[in-house]
């Protein structure tokens, strides 16, 4: 899976503060795969949340850095 894949969506899906936990639906129709599991105010409370479910390479934790740029982890 490339990261070029999910660009549009994880973009869409970043959220301005704190940070969106996205999960991927595989049977979704092409762009519309990643939806919104949970926002969270604290990072690490999202990476726990990440950590804690089934298949966690399924999921992106998803922030807005200081300078506007978009991350992923």
């Amino acid at each position: 899976m490339t990261d070029d894949k999910f660009k549009n969506e994880k973009v869409k899906l970043t959220p301005k503060t704190g940070f969106n936990l996205v999960a991927i639906d595989y049977f979704a129709d092409s762009g519309e795969q990643l939806y919104l599991v949970e926002h969270f105010d604290m990072y690490q409370d999202a990476l726990n949340a990440k950590k804690d479910r089934k298949n966690p390479e399924e999921y992106f934790v998803l922030y807005m850095g200081t300078g506007g740029e978009f991350f992923c982890r």
